[in-house]
């Protein structure tokens, strides 16, 4: 149960941070920083593991981490992309 939560907070802590690099903060609330931090996470680990960086979920380390971060950064690019036709 706690490495849910400290999953959860995680996973909005590099939302949150990709969102303000993305400048799309603003229009994101709590739970969608969650969601973009998490699923940041599977894009980067799989982004990891096909560049042979050896990412992992179930790791917090610091390669790790930086992978969910550009993971997550691909993912609301991928979103401003739908949404807006544009990266921003």
């Amino acid at each position: 149960m706690s490495g849910l939560i400290v999953t959860l907070i995680v996973g909005g802590v590099i939302g949150w941070l990709a969102s303000i690099v993305m400048r799309t903060d603003a229009q994101q609330g709590i739970f969608l920083n969650v969601v973009v931090g998490v699923g940041g996470a599977f894009l980067g680990s799989f982004l990891g593991n096909l560049f042979d960086k050896g990412a992992s979920l179930a790791s917090f380390d610091t390669i790790g981490l930086l992978w969910a971060f550009v993971g997550a950064l691909v993912l609301l690019a991928i979103v401003n992309l739908i949404r807006r036709g544009r990266i921003r």
